[in-house]
């Protein structure tokens, strides 16, 4: 109950940060921008709380799979174990690597795996991915995640609305190009670490959680392993905003930033936090 009413305030204040934002990007525009962006807030939060896990999904092309498929075999009992309803699974047909968990609450959940990690992992490998998604959803880290997702890429979105749309004029109907440009550069970068903040943490705690729940830290270790290495060869072609989403961090062309823009822990941090230093430093 702690637990659901801290995820609740986290995404309480999160919408609240990304409206403020949002309303920030407006007032750049004088009161019709203002008015836009209310207006763009609102609709924003509705579809973020109540559609995030559809446009997750929809945007990685993915599709329900039943009983008879091998994912849903896998992470049937890891439901049961963890003591959570069944969720929805899917399967996408990218060739990157890659899973990740959505939905409002562990009844309505949904995780998804690309047909890429399917291929690379061996069974137990997905079994230790699967449980740390299934953690996500324990821990309701997944209404947070896909909240932050939908919502940053919006505020990317509104930026493009603005710039090129005509917002981007001053009252007088001049044009206000250094405005636009700090509309497009703000947002986006605003919402990336508010992502950033959120989702390092997170991904230790699910990752735990995850090799807790298989009761062997290793096959979740060996895929971490082989996702990274083979991300870096396939990228997932999915819009910055959606990092956070993942198992794995999709390939950011803003990562030459230092960490600022990392959703997700370095691989050696994450390998060492399920399997100890000295395993790690063998391995590596």
């Amino acid at each position: 109950m702690k637990t659901q009413f801290y995820n609740n305030m986290k995404t309480a204040l999160l919408l609240a940060a990304m409206t403020g934002l949002i309303l920030f990007i407006g007032s750049f525009f004088g009161h019709g921008g203002l008015l836009i962006a209310l207006i763009f807030a609102a609709v924003s939060n509705f579809v973020a709380y109540f559609f995030s896990d559809k446009i997750a999904l929809m945007t990685m092309r993915a599709e329900e799979v039943g009983p008879e498929h091998e994912l849903y075999r896998i992470v049937a009992p890891l439901a049961q174990r963890a003591g959570l309803p069944m969720p929805r699974v899917y399967v996408s047909p990218a060739a990157a690597p890659n899973a990740f968990a959505t939905g409002r609450n562990p009844h309505n959940a949904a995780v998804c795996a690309t047909d890429g990690l399917l291929r690379m992992l061996d069974a137990d490998e997905i079994a230790g991915v699967m449980a740390h998604e299934l953690a996500h959803v324990k821990h309701r880290d997944i209404l947070i995640t896909s909240v932050a997702a939908t919502i940053a890429g919006a505020i990317s979105m509104l930026g493009y609305v603005f710039f090129f749309g005509g917002g981007a004029r001053d009252e007088r109907g001049g044009g206000n190009p250094l405005a636009g440009l700090l509309t497009l550069l703000i947002g986006p970068l605003a919402a990336a670490l508010i992502q950033a903040a959120i989702s390092r943490s997170r991904e230790f705690n699910a990752d735990r959680e995850g090799a807790a729940l298989l009761g062997d830290p290793m096959p979740l270790a060996t895929a971490l392993e082989k996702i990274h290495a083979r991300a870096a060869e396939v990228p997932l072609p999915v819009n910055p905003a959606m990092n956070g989403l993942f198992i794995a961090e999709p390939f950011n062309p803003m990562r030459s930033v230092g960490n600022l823009f990392q959703t997700h822990p370095p691989i050696e941090q994450r390998l060492m936090n399920l399997i100890g230093r000295e395993t790690t430093d063998r391995r590596w």
